[in-house]
């Protein structure tokens, strides 16, 4: 499914699409605090020899949580890559067959990513694992991936129910 189809839908697939834009904004707003700790350290080492203590952990942090957080958006948006050249000639029904088959891996990818975070989460939250300068717990990075994941695999879904109607209508 394309941005254009899901945006025009007002089911389901539409109100997903709006969950995963706003969180990969939100995402976004990361990616920018993350480039302004950058700036603000790089100047700062260069002007006046003090840089922004643990800015290589949040931004190892900041850029998984903002990487993650454009996971769904590109799922339910139809952004992935794509090797358009062996599709050019295929029919809708080819077309949808490929997306159908691309939104289970996705689904299958993101519900097994989500079961493996969770544990690995429990497992740094268990032994209380931080960052070595702001000790920063190393749960807390891995919660709004998990959200993200958790998007990545209700967007797969929804992509999913979009590819077998187009499929049905032929």
């Amino acid at each position: 499914m394309d941005a254009a189809t899901a945006t025009t839908g007002t089911g389901p697939s539409g109100l997903v699409l709006r969950i995963c834009t706003a969180w990969a904004v939100l995402g976004g707003l990361v990616l920018l605090a993350v480039v302004t700790v950058n700036v603000v350290s790089v100047a700062g080492a260069a002007l006046f020899n003090a840089a922004v203590p643990g800015d290589f952990e949040l931004t190892e942090i900041g850029v998984a949580i903002a990487a993650f957080s454009f996971l769904p958006y590109c799922q339910i948006a139809g952004l992935n890559v794509t090797a358009d050249i062996f599709t050019a000639r295929a029919s809708k029904f080819w077309l949808s067959l490929f997306s159908l088959a691309g939104s289970l891996v996705a689904l299958i990818f993101g519900v097994i990513l989500l079961w493996r975070m969770y544990h690995g989460m429990l497992d740094q939250r268990t032994y209380d694992s931080t960052t070595a300068i702001l000790q920063i717990p190393l749960w807390w990075g891995y919660a709004p991936c998990l959200i993200s994941l958790a998007l990545l695999a209700l967007a797969s879904l929804a992509s999913l129910v979009d590819a077998t109607r187009d499929i049905l209508r032929g």
